[in-house]
């Protein structure tokens, strides 16, 4: 039977890459975006000649996202992975950051996190899955200006892994990925722009995923922490 995984914030960057490795392994794919993901999801669909449908939603709201996981079922099956991956950052000293800009971070980051593993943990307990959150080395290295950032990926580390002593009890697997830099749009990097070799590539992200779904059942990988092998000025 074929597997079914959901990607968060899979329209673009480490979400891209992880639906397109995952699809190439055999999966069928549903990615979310707050956005039209159509188009994207035609694209990973011909490009792997697998099945990717994409979903409008905002993660950080819960009755959204239990409506979306049903239509998911509908579509394509029973999930098996789960990949937390949505994600979002406002940059700004606590004097100036605003309220709106912690909340949609907050919203997003982390309640997404929970909302995403709570409106899946039906299928799950079924297929005996896996959830994967992608949180940063800002889940453990505070840095100026980061406040809500860092505040959004602390929790994400800490919740997963939390999660992770829960829900083993269920047979289901609960691992946090930690990236350094990588190289991608976020925060309107451009990551074409420059030479940016250096950086974690999305595919890197992506291959270690698959590894995680092929690690014996015994063994479980809880936390990786991930930077590049050298910085720039080397």
């Amino acid at each position: 039977m074929t597997k079914v995984a959901l990607i968060t914030g899979g329209t673009s960057g480490i979400g891209l890459a992880i639906a397109h490795e995952l699809l190439i392994n055999g999966y069928k794919v549903a990615i979310t975006t707050r956005n039209d993901g159509e188009r994207q999801a035609r694209k990973l669909s011909e490009a792997t000649n697998g099945e990717c449908r994409s979903y409008t939603a905002d993660v950080g709201k819960f009755d959204l996202m239990q409506l979306i996981i049903a239509q998911i079922e509908k579509d394509l099956g029973v999930i098996s992975v789960v990949i937390a991956n949505a994600g979002l950052g406002h940059f700004a000293t606590v004097d100036n950051l605003s309220v709106e800009q912690w909340d949609e971070v907050i919203s997003t980051n982390l309640n997404g996190a929970f909302y995403t593993l709570k409106a899946t943990l039906g299928h799950l307990k079924k297929t005996k899955g896996y959830y994967i959150s992608i949180s940063s080395l800002a889940g453990t290295n505070f840095f100026k200006q980061g406040a809500a950032y860092n505040a959004s990926k602390f929790g994400v580390t800490g919740f997963t892994q939390a999660a992770m002593l829960d829900l083993r009890e269920h047979d289901i697997k609960c691992t946090t990925i930690m990236p350094g830099s990588v190289r991608t749009d976020f925060n309107g990097n451009d990551p074409s722009e420059g030479d940016q070799g250096w950086k974690i590539q999305p595919e890197d992200i992506a291959e270690m995923v698959t590894y995680l779904l092929n690690v014996p059942a015994r063994t479980l990988p809880s936390k990786i922490e991930v930077r590049p092998s050298k910085t720039a000025t080397m």
